[in-house]
């Protein structure tokens, strides 16, 4: 129960390996929905087509006799809206509510737009439960072109849509923020400036609970996860400290990360994170990247360019438009270095990032001339 009057009907998913076809989900995924019961009785959102029985069966446990007026639908991903045709069968006299949007979307998943049974809503349009007034929030590609958000005056609840979401279900016991952040800047970091503007209207309403479409329920220490989400949206800095990645074909370049994190940790920078991006998880790459103020590339020339997990690390970073950053590269090349320069042109055209002025640049093995270089590297990330 989130409230007294309002409900939640979603389910866990704990059979997922890939969310979206590519996110890791070891602690499996939540499909939030919730019900509003007044005079009338709202339904927010659906949940994925694999769990339609569940979800129709939480709705009947929750209203016992009464049935819903209202199917409010925020998202038209699917794992939100695959069982709105099911609650159509079900109450056929519910009326669907959405933006003009999301029922266009409606055709081309269903072949059919509710034209008979739907209300089409958009920015500062409001529906009366009883006691409770629905507000409705344009936030176009917060990730999405049809998304709308929802506020409650009554209980005070915003119904954030993907936003605030987190990887993991219900019955996961994990830190929030860790896979709030990797879910943000896998999922909906491309859109900073969409979601600044959501922001901007948020903090005129007076909201006590905040109800997204995946992860928990926050009701307490709004300010922290508002804050956060701040943060990454403007592209700021999150942690103090430098991001390593690298790339290593046979330990080469590896030893000279090896070298720089640990003169870095003597130079008491406050983290140094390394990652390998052969073998650990790109999302969380990207997530460390964003979190980070300073980050180091390292890798070696690789058919005249640069290894295929570095190039698709950058492209990941430029794809979700990375910014605001200094960077530091690190190449390696038996005969024809060409790694910093290929790393500099793919970032060429990211804003607000500088890099140093110290390039690593090592054939075949680590010599004392690299490790002078590394050191004035470690040097000048840190100042």
């Amino acid at each position: 129960m989130v409230t007294k009057d309002i409900k939640y009907v979603g389910v866990n998913d704990r059979n997922i390996d890939l969310f979206e076809g590519q996110f890791t989900v070891p602690e499996g995924m939540s499909y939030n929905s919730y019900i509003i019961v007044d005079e009338k009785i709202a339904v927010m959102d659906s949940v994925d087509r694999n769990f339609g029985d569940e979800w129709l069966s939480n709705i009947k446990a929750a209203l016992g006799d009464r049935e819903p007026d209202y199917l409010i639908v925020q998202h038209m991903e699917p794992d939100h809206s695959a069982n709105i045709a099911r609650f159509a069968d079900e109450y056929p006299d519910a009326v669907i509510v959405s933006s003009d949007r999301a029922f266009k979307m409606m055709q081309n998943y269903f072949e059919t737009d509710y034209s008979d049974k739907r209300l089409v809503v958009k920015e500062g349009d409001t529906l009366s439960l009883g006691k409770h007034t629905l507000s409705f929030i344009a936030a176009p590609m917060v990730h999405w072109p049809e998304v709308i958000m929802t506020y409650d005056s009554f209980d005070k609840v915003l119904f954030s849509a993907d936003g605030f979401g987190k990887f993991g279900a219900l019955d996961a016991e994990e830190d929030w923020a860790c896979e709030a952040r990797r879910y943000y800047f896998g999922i909906v970091g491309k859109f900073g400036a969409q979601v600044q503007n959501v922001l901007k209207k948020a903090a005129n309403l007076d909201i006590e609970i905040i109800c997204p479409l995946h992860g928990p329920v926050l009701k307490e220490n709004l300010g922290y996860y508002i804050n956060l989400y701040n943060t990454w949206s403007s592209y700021g800095v999150e942690s103090d400290g430098v991001a390593i990645f690298y790339t290593s074909v046979y330990g080469n370049t590896k030893k000279a990360v090896e070298i720089l994190a640990e003169e870095l940790k003597n130079s008491d920078c406050p983290k140094v994170a390394v990652t390998d991006l052969a073998r650990d998880d790109m999302a969380e790459a990207v997530e460390d990247a964003f979190r980070y103020g300073k980050i180091i590339l390292a890798t070696t020339t690789y058919n005249g360019e640069i290894f295929p997990f570095m190039r698709t690390f950058i492209e990941e970073l430029t794809e979700r438009g990375y910014r605001n950053r200094k960077i530091g590269l690190m190449e390696n090349g038996s005969w024809m270095p060409v790694a910093a320069k290929t790393m500099k042109k793919m970032l060429e055209n990211s804003k607000e990032i500088t890099f140093t002025d110290t390039v690593v640049s090592i054939h075949s093995a680590v010599k004392d001339d690299n490790i002078q270089q590394i050191k004035a590297l470690a040097k000048e990330i840190s100042e």
